[in-house]
């Protein structure tokens, strides 16, 4: 049986918990205050720039303590001389196995900025399925060809690469990044051009239908959530559902605004392992934790749990 991190007993407070971590993890790693003077912004890059966050947070954010993992590994793969990024990809793999998806629920700062824009009063916007299929798929087209394929093969006539992903698409750069280093250094201001404008209307394209559909982004674009998603299933932190205390109410399902079935599907790789099915399972038949060994088996017996 998993170690369990979130407790029956303590249910009703994951939500309350998961925003404190959200918003303490985005606070620590963008507390370099000092880029954010206005006048004379300085970009942090101190020792710890050496080392990449867990989630999507901007290189050039004025108060980024640490690397962004996508741009750390486009900026490998564009050196004039190809290096292998072992670094980055060991780090990436090492998060997933351990995490998976968690890091999107709880350690992802624009993923918090995006529920607190769905929580704005208005109609919400459910995807028909036969649509929201196919458009999940895209976040591993965005990984496999723009922040992997196209910053690989393609090089200029000075022999390097282009970051696709951070440069023409990442609305998490712009706002982190662009929109703080715009406002704070007037300086920059008169060079901007067509990219930046084509940046900010992707920025408030996403940000906008993040009022009507719930992360939209993580859903649909994020490559990040795309390849710790390829460890759901194998990652240390698993959900698991105990069968003898499953009553197939479906309340879990119907709480999922990922769009999940956690009692037949617990660990599928659009589950950020927000708590939410947690608290809403009337018997407590719910639950994640750490146990690498949990079998991953649709068999499991009565009073044994199943992660799968």
């Amino acid at each position: 049986m998993a170690k369990q991190i979130i407790k029956q007993t303590s249910r009703s407070s994951i939500g309350r918990l998961r925003k404190t971590v959200q918003a303490l993890w985005g606070l620590a790693s963008n507390g370099y205050l000092a880029g954010f003077l206005p006048g004379n912004p300085l970009i942090y890059d101190g020792p710890l720039k050496r080392f990449c966050v867990p989630g999507m947070n901007c290189y050039s954010c004025p108060g980024a303590l640490g690397a962004c993992p996508i741009g750390a590994l486009q900026a490998t793969l564009n050196e004039r001389n190809r290096k292998f990024p072992f670094y980055v990809l060991g780090y990436l793999m090492a998060v997933g196995m351990i995490a998976g998806r968690f890091i999107c629920g709880w350690l992802c700062l624009f993923g918090l900025i995006e529920e607190l824009l769905y929580k704005i009063p208005t109609p919400k916007l459910v995807i028909p399925e036969k649509i929201d299929r196919p458009l999940r798929n895209l976040k591993y087209v965005v990984l496999a060809v723009l922040v992997i394929g196209l910053p690989l093969l393609y090089r200029n006539s000075y022999g390097a690469g282009d970051p696709f992903f951070c440069k023409y698409v990442c609305p998490v750069g712009t706002l982190e990044g662009g929109v703080p280093l715009v406002l704070l250094n007037s300086a920059l201001r008169p060079t901007l051009g067509w990219l930046f404008r084509w940046k900010m209307l992707i920025l408030l394209l996403c940000l906008s239908s993040c009022v009507f559909i719930y992360r939209p982004f993580c859903k649909y674009i994020c490559p990040l959530g795309a390849f710790y998603a390829l460890f759901q299933r194998i990652s240390f932190v698993k959900m698991t559902v105990n069968p003898a205390a499953c009553v197939n109410c479906g309340a879990c399902s119907r709480t999922c605004k990922m769009q999940v079935d956690p009692h037949k599907l617990p660990n599928a790789t659009e589950c950020i392992r927000c708590g939410a099915c947690i608290e809403t399972c009337p018997t407590g038949a719910l639950s994640f934790g750490l146990d690498p060994l949990i079998p991953h088996r649709h068999d499991a017996g009565p009073g044994q749990s199943v992660s799968r």
